[in-house]
């Protein structure tokens, strides 16, 4: 019934990754996102300029390695959350000398599909 094929998502480039598990602030954001978490928490759990921040994530979603979810506030508005999208990464090298990168994701409950539909959904509109 769920679709599990893999998408582009669960394959980044292999440069991708190396370029942001080599950087320090990835690596902090990383530590941080075992739960979801927002960007002014982050902010204050990392301790790096709001700017460093976002240039950060991007680099981390570029690799796959964060995913972003967007939520309702009870308020008005949307809530972003970063969380981490990986248990574990593995690089490696085979008899041609050619990298690659297997990413493993936990698998994503019945709630987590339905908000990235909704969330699919809103992009359009």
């Amino acid at each position: 019934m769920g679709d599990d094929s893999v998408s582009s998502e669960d394959t980044p480039e292999v440069q991708d990754v190396l370029d942001a598990l080599d950087d320090p602030a990835c690596r902090a954001i990383l530590q941080e996102t075992i739960e979801p978490m927002t960007a002014n928490e982050l902010l204050d759990a990392c301790d790096i300029p709001k700017s460093t921040l976002y240039r950060k994530l991007e680099l981390l979603s570029s690799a796959s390695l964060v995913r972003e979810q967007e939520t309702i506030n009870p308020g008005g508005g949307r809530v972003t959350y970063y969380e981490r999208s990986f248990e574990d990464v593995t690089i490696s090298m085979d008899d041609t000398g050619t990298f690659s990168v297997s990413v493993d994701r936990p698998p994503k409950s019945t709630d987590e599909r339905l908000a990235d539909i909704w969330s699919m959904m809103g992009d359009e509109v």
